[in-house]
C-alpha cells in the first residue's frame, strides 16, 4: 500500500476512533498508529457488560492431568557429552544465519521510579537491554555470525527502544523493533475507565501480540527471507535467559516446531505451567486451571522463553483474550490480554526442564527493586560466567 494511502487510513481510523470513544485525537491517532482492533474491543466489553466479571471465564475445560517428570525433557548439564552434541547442532544453525532473538520489551519500570523496563539497570551501569546485546554480540563473533535481535516493543516503550536499535546495531547485532498492539482499560461494568481529568487509560495487551507485531512490522518476512528459520523468545527482565547453542540444539533435536523452557519451582510461587489438556502438552497460566479440577502438578514454572520455528508464526492463532482484574487512580479496571505461552495450545511443544539458578541458570526474572536486589548477585555470576561482563 502507497504511503500516502496508508497515512490517509491512519488518519481516517483515528478520526472514527475519537468520535466513537469521545477521546482526544492525539490518543486517538496513537490507536490508530498501534492497530487498536475496536471491534473485537467492543465485542469484548460488551460481553463484560452483559455477564460481570466471572473468573470462570478464564478456566480450561476439559480432562486435565500434569505430566511427569519422564515426560519434560530435560537440558542435560554443562560437560556432558549430550550437552556438546546438542551445543555442536545448535552452533551449525547459529552459524547458518537460521537463528535470531526475540525480546518481549514492551514493559514499562512502574517499580523502579518509571521509564521504559528494558532501560532499567540491573548492574550499575548495565541496563536490562544492554545484557541482551552484549551477549548477542558474544555469541556473534564466537561463531561468526550475524544475529538478528526483534525488540517487541509497546507504544509507551517504542519511540526509546527505537533510538537504542539504531544506536546499538553492529554488523554482528542487527536490531530492529516491532510494535505490539495498544488498547484501553475498562470498567467493571464494560465502560471507558477515565481518570480524574476524563481522560482514558491505554495499555498494550499482552505479549500474545507476538505474531501480530512481527508480521506487521516486517521483520519476520525479513527474517525468514534472509534465511532466519528459528527465533528465540524471551522477557527483557530475564537475564539468565541469555543465547545458548545448546537450547537451539535441544530445540533442533526434537521433531515439535516449539520449546517451552521450564524450571523447578520454589514453594507457593504462582505462574504458568505444563499441562497435558485432553493430552496435548501445553502451558497453563495458573488462573486457568480450576481449583477443584487442578490435579496433582509437578514442581515446574514456566519461564516464557521459547524457541519456535519462524514460519508457525506467519499466519495467526486463535489466543484466548484473558479478562486481568487492575487497580488504576484507587479504581478497580479490567484489561483484556493474550498471552505468548498459549502458543503452546495451537502446536506440538517440547517442554525443556532448565536450571534457574547456578551456572547454567536460565530464569533470573525482575519484576521489581526488591527481587532484584536478591537476585543480583546470583546475575553477576551468570553474566560473568558466560563472558558477558567481566
Amino acid at each position: 500500500m502507497p504511503v500516502d494511502n496508508m497515512q490517509t487510513s491512519t488518519d481516517e481510523r483515528a478520526l472514527e476512533f475519537a468520535a466513537t470513544y469521545d477521546i482526544s485525537t492525539d490518543v486517538a491517532r496513537e490507536l490508530a498508529r498501534y492497530h487498536f482492533d475496536s471491534a473485537g474491543f467492543d465485542a469484548r466489553r460488551a460481553e463484560l457488560a452483559a455477564n460481570g466479571i466471572d473468573i470462570s471465564y478464564n478456566f480450561v475445560t476439559g480432562n486435565l492431568r500434569a505430566p511427569t517428570l519422564d515426560e519434560l525433557t530435560a537440558l542435560p548439564p554443562s560437560g556432558s557429552t549430550e550437552r556438546q552434541q546438542l551445543a555442536a547442532l545448535g552452533a551449525e544453525a547459529i552459524r547458518s544465519g537460521h537463528v535470531g532473538v526475540v525480546l518481549l520489551a514492551g514493559g514499562m519500570a512502574t517499580r523502579f521510579g518509571g521509564g521504559v523496563k528494558a532501560l532499567a539497570e540491573v548492574l550499575p551501569g548495565l541496563r536490562f537491554v544492554d545484557v541482551k546485546i552484549r551477549d548477542l554480540g558474544r555469541a556473534a563473533a564466537d561463531f561468526g555470525a550475524m544475529i538478528p535481535m526483534i525488540l517487541m516493543t509497546s507504544f509507551q516503550s517504542e519511540p526509546a527502544l527505537s533510538a537504542v536499535a539504531d544506536e546499538l546495531s553492529t554488523e554482528l547485532v542487527s536490531i530492529r523493533t516491532a510494535p505490539q498492539n495498544m488498547s484501553l482499560r475498562v470498567m467493571p461494568t464494560g465502560e471507558l475507565h477515565r481518570g480524574p481529568d476524563g481522560s482514558v487509560s491505554p495499555y498494550a495487551p499482552g505479549h500474545g501480540d507476538l505474531g501480530d507485531a512481527l508480521r506487521r512490522s516486517g521483520a519476520l518476512g525479513d527474517f525468514i527471507s534472509s534465511g532466519g528459520k528459528h527465533l528465540f523468545v524471551t522477557n527483557v527482565d530475564n537475564t539468565g535467559a541469555t543465547l545458548d547453542a545448546a537450547m537451539v540444539g535441544l530445540h533442533l533435536s526434537g521433531s515439535n516446531p516449539l520449546t517451552c523452557e521450564v524450571t523447578p519451582s520454589a514453594p507457593g510461587v504462582v505462574g504458568g505451567a505444563p499441562y497435558f489438556l485432553d493430552e496435548h502438552l501445553q502451558i497453563l497460566e495458573d488462573f486457568r486451571v480450576p481449583d477443584h479440577d487442578r490435579p496433582g502438578q509437578l514442581a515446574v514454572i514456566n519461564t516464557n522463553s521459547l524457541t519456535i520455528d519462524a514460519d508457525r508464526l506467519t499466519t495467526p492463532h486463535p489466543l484466548t483474550w484473558f479478562v486481568v482484574e487492575k487497580t488504576v487512580d484507587g479504581q478497580p479496571v479490567v484489561q483484556f490480554e493474550r498471552l505468548v505461552g498459549e502458543l503452546s495450545a495451537n502446536m506440538a511443544t517440547t517442554m525443556a526442564l532448565v536450571d534457574s539458578d547456578g551456572l547454567d541458570g536460565r530464569f533470573q526474572p525482575v519484576k521489581d527493586p526488591a527481587e532484584l536486589e536478591r537476585r543480583r548477585p546470583a546475575i553477576r555470576e551468570i553474566l560473568r560466567a558466560r563472558n558477558i561482563i567481566d
